[in-house]
C-alpha cells in the first residue's frame, strides 16, 4: 500500500484549493469541501488514511467534474446537482474490519435488476485501483 500523500501532492492540493477560493463564492464552496475532506483524511487511522488518500487520488483524477465535500463525515464525491455520486467510509468511522467505497442513486452503476453498491477494501494495489477508476468512469457516464 502506498504511504500516503507526499509532499508534492499535498502543496498542489493546498494551491488547487487556494485557486478555488480565489475563483469567488463558488470557488470558495469547492475549495472549502476540499479542505474538509483533505482534513477528514489527516484524521484517520494511518492505514485507513492511505487508503482514503489512493481512493481520493484515484477520484479526482478520473473524475474531475465530481465535488470533493464530506458526507456524513466521510469524504465524498458529488456531481454538478450537488449529489453524492462516490464516497470513502474508512474501517475505524464504525471500527469495521474493512474501508469502503460505496456509490450512492446518483452514480451510473445499474446493471439489470440487482449490483454492487458497496465495496470492501483493505489494500490498495494497481488492480484495486484499476477496478476504482473504471467504476468511477461508469459511475460519471
Amino acid at each position: 500500500m502506498a504511504d500516503g500523500f507526499s509532499a508534492e501532492e499535498r502543496a498542489a492540493m493546498k494551491e488547487r484549493a487556494a485557486e478555488l477560493r480565489a475563483e469567488g463564492k463558488k470557488g470558495a464552496k469547492k475549495a472549502d469541501g476540499l479542505q474538509a475532506v483533505l482534513d477528514r483524511i489527516a484524521e484517520m487511522a494511518p492505514d485507513d488514511r492511505a487508503l482514503a488518500e489512493r481512493v481520493h487520488m484515484t477520484v479526482t483524477s478520473t473524475a474531475p467534474d465530481l465535488t470533493p465535500k464530506t458526507w456524513y463525515g466521510m469524504p465524498a464525491y458529488a456531481n454538478a446537482d450537488g449529489k453524492v455520486v462516490v464516497f470513502f467510509q474508512d474501517a475505524g468511522k464504525f471500527k469495521y474490519r474493512y474501508s469502503t467505497v460505496g456509490f450512492q442513486d446518483a452514480a451510473n452503476v445499474d446493471d439489470g435488476d440487482m449490483w454492487p453498491v458497496s465495496y470492501a477494501l483493505i489494500n490498495w494495489s494497481p488492480a484495486v485501483e484499476k477496478k476504482l477508476v473504471d467504476l468511477v468512469k461508469a459511475a460519471v457516464s
